[in-house]
């Protein structure tokens, strides 16, 4: 039986609602990988809304407008979190660490933009990144890794939070499996957030949404069989 977290009156926006207890598949490869192509992140996403996830996680523009496109030509209107995974100078921050990616990913077509909600040293403040999100016509989501971190996105205008960033700051834990701790904390404070990080079997996925997830993120588990491959070749070769 699922527990969810009691109502929040920010999770009563229609497009969280929708997205309440359901799947969300992010769907990325990186530069160099043989995924690398619009046409096959636009396969990979409609094999994955085939197989009845409910909203995507996509990263940069030119994925968001190839998958937005397909769907729209298709009639459907499926929720999409749109992201942009850049370097920067004098910053660890990776993941949409400016307005101008904001905008990038907010005019492409995401609903939600996904940024970096984190205390590392940053060119611009998550206040600044939420302020331009809102400018564009989306929704805030910040990336956290610590409860302190999602208190402070919340205090800063941000919609909803991920867990996505445990494990990759130093202030979270590095572990093989899901942050299940930081997410009995956010529900012990009544803070929404969705799961991601490591949920990479259907049991886990689960789990999450039974310590209060409002919804579950899966990504390498789903749409990186190159990942997926490395898991059970490192298995058999210590076998």
């Amino acid at each position: 039986m699922r527990i969810l977290t009691p109502m929040h009156p920010i999770l009563a926006a229609p497009l969280l609602k929708t997205l309440r207890g359901q799947l969300i598949v992010s769907v990325q490869a990186d530069e160099g990988s043989p995924l690398r192509e619009v046409s096959i992140i636009v396969a990979l996403s409609r094999a994955a809304l085939a197989g009845g996830a409910s909203g995507l996680r996509l990263r940069g523009g030119e994925d968001i407008r190839g998958v937005r496109a397909r769907l729209e030509a298709e009639g459907r209107n499926v929720p999409i979190i749109g992201l942009t995974k850049n370097s920067h100078p004098n910053t660890e921050v990776y993941i949409t660490a400016t307005p101008d990616e904001v905008r990038e990913v907010a005019q492409a077509g995401a609903d939600v933009v996904a940024f970096d909600g984190t205390d590392l040293p940053r060119p611009f403040t998550v206040a600044e990144l939420v302020r331009a999100t809102h400018a564009a016509g989306a929704m805030a989501m910040a990336d956290i890794s610590t409860l302190e971190e999602a208190q402070a996105a919340y205090t800063a205008g941000a919609d909803i939070v991920g867990t996505t960033m445990s494990g990759y700051t130093p202030h979270s834990p590095k572990q093989a499996g899901p942050d299940f701790a930081l997410m009995d904390a956010l529900r012990a404070e009544g803070l929404p957030f969705i799961a991601e990080g490591r949920l990479n079997t259907p049991e886990l996925a689960a789990e999450a949404l039974r310590r209060g997830a409002h919804a579950a993120v899966v990504g390498s588990a789903i749409t990186r069989p190159d990942h997926v491959t490395r898991w059970f070749a490192e298995a058999v070769r210590g076998a």
